[in-house]
């Protein structure tokens, strides 16, 4: 194995162990010399690797980006056709809770397990982002707050599964934002059990981080399913305008 082929595999290892999330720029040049201790041209070569084979992107005059092993193709932007089945179909929003219940649940157990110190250092940062901002408007911070969980997995195919329905995955919490929050016993409800989320993962204890994080989802999935039910008529989906909007905020984080 050449030099340089020793050095993709080595990040690409980085990669699937999570150190390197989708969408993450990839440190410069400069820095993986030091780091890894060879010359910049070897540096280049295996990057040159990495991008023919579809690991990284390199954007111009921003460098170079972990692409996604999940496509995405079909799910960025707000006309996208999962888009438009999230608007026109009711059962869609429900469908999507169905898949967060399952995979963050097994998200959260991992990262009891396998959490390192700066994976709660980020979830640290990310549930007090939650908790500084106004509830009624929390969507996104409420959104990094889960995603971090999903990082601190550690398990790259659900990082990537995730991450490629990040846009999806966020209208459900927007959802969740705009028909629960404004009920106080909801919101308190809701903040408690991020709370109780936060230490299970902060206290390495797997079977009760997975309990809290699904039955959490659960919670909203059953709330929201009652509430139509009665007659509520729900907030799926934000305005034309602000849809794009937050679409596009979650694209360039």
């Amino acid at each position: 194995m050449s030099i340089a082929r020793e050095i993709s595999y080595k990040l690409e290892h980085l990669i699937l162990d999570g150190g390197l999330a989708p969408g993450q720029k990839m440190p410069s040049e400069r820095q993986l010399v030091k780091r890894l201790g060879v010359s910049r041209s070897v540096i280049r070569e295996a990057l040159h690797e990495l991008q023919a084979r579809g690991v990284i992107e390199t954007r111009h005059g921003k460098g170079s980006f972990v692409t996604s092993i999940v496509p995405e193709s079909n799910v960025r932007g707000a006309d996208n056709p999962l888009m438009y089945l999230y608007q026109g179909h009711s059962r869609t929003l429900y469908d999507l809770l169905e898949v967060r219940e399952q995979l963050e649940g097994q998200a959260a157990f991992l990262a009891a397990q396998r959490a390192n110190n700066l994976d709660r250092h980020r979830l640290t940062k990310a549930f007090r982002a939650l908790e500084d901002t106004d509830p009624l408007s929390n969507a996104r911070p409420d959104h990094g707050f889960h995603l971090a969980i999903v990082e601190a997995s550690h398990n790259p195919i659900l990082v990537h599964i995730l991450n490629g329905l990040k846009n999806m995955m966020l209208l459900t919490v927007q959802a969740s934002v705009s028909n629960l929050n404004p009920r106080e016993d909801m919101r308190r409800k809701i903040m408690r059990q991020h709370r109780q989320l936060y230490e299970a993962i902060m206290a390495s204890k797997p079977d009760q981080a997975r309990k809290i994080a699904m039955a959490h989802v659960c919670f909203v999935r059953k709330t929201m399913k009652d509430m139509e039910k009665e007659g509520d008529e729900l907030l799926r989906i934000p305005a034309p305008d602000d849809l794009q909007e937050l679409l596009n905020a979650t694209s360039d984080d």
